[in-house]
């Protein structure tokens, strides 16, 4: 018996999936203490979007450590935290002329989606809020209640009230604009629907299984907010940071939500970071009417810092992520007419595609089947039938290859070509 079978929690999940130990890693690699590589498409969940240990960040960290700097300082103002604000402003507020003020919540993207929540019905003085089928927005109780995924909802313990659902884009079919329902229901008196403090969404689904808002769709949604005085919360906790093939999954729509979340990828680096982006006029709170003890993590305002300076400041770094997203859709596209014959499609947008199967068991048999062949990668959707690749965005594209190919390999195991694809 090891150790973290001795005192871990049955609460583990991706111990499951991948029973090694890890010692190392480096850009796209994990490496465990026996030193096998493997090829890394979970990247922390979309945490490291720039890879492990990326060396301009680390050498960033460990000259703030070994100069003395602050690590802890709950909401004061240090050096570290202006120079993440001065660089969040230069690279990425001013040049898409966003004008919010930057809330730091506690450090997980729950924490900034409680606080967005919290604001909202601050501001408008209602409760209700509308969420999304799939929408996945975290496990505490509040962002809970606004997640979809049963099996998360089912360990609360409580009634988890103060939201409507409403179909996602695409939830009813492509034909169907999802939207026109959220209107009629909001301008009827007798939808038993109570007028919402805000609609909270994600551009992209991620534990939801991948599925991409239509940029006509994100655009109405924003226009049905206007018209019904419902502020917009747009998630983009996973999607966001350049995920999307842009730093945000909504740029492409030009809409201009109330209230942004952004978590995992923010630090560049792994460290535990979230903020909560407010549009200035709605900026409501009194001084420390929300707190966190841990909302100050200075290690996160340096790494963080040093990604927007060091990715951001010009468009090379998302050049690549979009030449990286057009090779992951064609080999994705590739495997679904090679192998598929309607039995797999391909899902997603930028570095968040994957492949959806019939079932969870088939999804979970081809991640296993990489798994064992050097590529960690995961399953999402309601009942894990999505494949989903999230490899770090400056992969090498010659990585990435090698990645699809363990991939290409797990799905021909289990799909064999027929005599007509091979013929053709």
């Amino acid at each position: 018996m090891t150790i973290f079978d001795k005192l871990e929690s049955e609460v583990q999940s991706y111990a499951r999936s991948f029973p090694v130990e890890f010692e190392k890693a480096d850009g796209a690699n994990l490496i465990t203490k026996d030193g096998k590589s493997y090829i890394d498409f979970l990247a922390g969940a979309g945490s490291l979007n720039y890879g492990h240990n990326h060396p301009v960040l680390q050498e960033a960290l460990i000259e703030y450590i070994s100069s003395g700097g602050i690590t802890h300082g709950l909401d004061m103002h240090t050096s570290a935290k202006r120079k993440f604000l001065e660089n969040l402003d230069k690279y990425i507020l001013e040049p898409r002329d966003m004008d919010y003020v930057v809330q730091f919540p506690g450090p997980t993207g729950a924490n900034a989606v409680e606080a967005a929540m919290k604001l909202a019905r601050k501001v408008t003085g209602r409760t209700n809020i509308v969420c999304f089928t799939n929408g996945f927005h975290g496990v505490t109780l509040g962002a809970l209640s606004t997640t979809g995924n049963q099996h998360h909802r089912g360990a609360a313990g409580v009634t988890l009230g103060g939201t409507t659902r409403m179909p996602f884009d695409g939830y009813l079919g492509e034909d169907i604009d999802t939207t026109e329902y959220l209107d009629k229901v909001l301008g009827d008196g007798s939808s038993g629907v109570d007028h919402p403090a805000a609609v909270i969404v994600e551009g992209i689904q991620g534990e939801g299984g991948l599925n991409a808002a239509r940029i006509e769709w994100l655009q109405n949604l924003e226009a049905v907010c206007r018209k019904h005085e419902v502020l917009l919360i747009l998630d983009d906790i996973q999607a966001g940071c350049g995920r999307s093939g842009s730093f945000f999954s909504f740029e492409d729509a030009g809409i201009s939500p109330d209230i942004i979340t952004l978590s995992k990828s923010l630090s560049g680096y792994g460290l535990p970071f979230a903020i909560t982006l407010i549009k200035r006029d709605l900026d409501a709170w009194s001084p420390g009417e929300h707190n966190g003890t841990f909302r100050g993590n200075n290690h996160a305002f340096v790494t963080a810092a040093k990604a927007l300076e060091t990715f951001w400041a010009d468009d090379a770094f998302l050049h690549h992520v979009n030449e990286n997203a057009k090779i992951l859709k064609s080999r994705l596209l590739e495997m679904t007419f090679k192998y598929g014959e309607g039995e797999i499609n391909g899902r997603g947008r930028g570095l968040m595609q994957g492949l959806v199967f019939e079932n969870g068991e088939i999804a979970s048999k081809i991640c296993k089947h990489c798994f064992e062949n050097g590529l960690i990668i995961e399953t999402s959707g309601a009942d894990d039938e999505v494949v989903k690749c999230l490899p770090p965005l400056n992969i090498a594209p010659g990585i990435l290859m090698q990645g699809l190919d363990i991939l290409e390999e797990a799905v021909a195991a289990h799909f064999p070509v027929s005599l007509n694809r091979a013929a053709e």
